[in-house]
């Protein structure tokens, strides 16, 4: 009798790029471990808790973070901090490429340009809350009913437990950073503007903006 193989409720994305195409800003050894390792470890954790909880194997990992009260309370600090990892570097993924950064245009960069100045203010806004984030942690552009803001959250918090849309975001644990930079988050913070996806980040604004 054949055994049955459930699905995994969350998996790793693949990358859509090479490990190495983000040189020489994020090096291919850091994005080898930062994928293949810690993100997968987010999804084993996560898939080990929904196990404990099968109510929640339909939901996706932004269902869940958006409602963590109704999340069991045995696994609701787990899913926190998995789901939220998972979901967190997908985003994470998707926004960084290959001949990227540059400003934003589109109507992402038409509503940070209203919202904070211009481009440059807004890049000195977002890495500072990145510097300022004590310990491992997220700095965000997310969307609420006020318009764009910057935050930052510890750990894999994300915005949407706040009742925010994420809309970009740098991941400021050391992991991220640390075999090429040290303990030089400020230079992470200002070198990654060059892998910024922008199309990728406008396609994330509007569908925010329709929901």
């Amino acid at each position: 009798m054949a055994t049955e193989v459930k699905a995994l409720v969350f998996e790793v994305p693949a990358l859509t790029y090479a490990y190495e195409a983000l040189e020489p800003y994020i090096d291919a050894q850091t994005m080898h471990l930062h994928h293949d390792k810690h993100h997968q470890a987010y999804v084993d954790n996560a898939n080990a808790a929904i196990a404990k909880a099968p109510e929640l194997a339909g939901k996706s990992g932004e269902e869940i973070l958006s409602n963590l009260a109704a999340v069991p309370e045995a696994v609701r600090g787990a899913l926190r901090n998995n789901a939220g990892g998972h979901v967190n570097h997908s985003m994470f993924w998707s926004i960084m490429g290959p001949n990227a950064g540059g400003a934003p245009s589109g109507l992402i960069g038409e509503a940070i340009v209203q919202t904070f100045g211009d481009f440059a203010q807004f890049q000195e806004k977002l890495n500072d809350a990145g510097v300022k984030q004590f310990g491992s942690g997220w700095t965000w552009l997310a969307l609420g009913s006020g318009g764009l803001q910057v935050l930052s959250t510890p750990n894999q918090d994300n915005p949407i437990s706040q009742g925010l849309q994420p809309i970009m975001g740098n991941d400021v644990w050391e992991h991220a950073y640390y075999l090429k930079y040290q303990n030089r988050r400020a230079e992470y913070l200002k070198a990654w503007w060059n892998v910024v996806n922008w199309a990728e980040v406008n396609k994330r604004y509007e569908a925010a903006l329709k929901k």
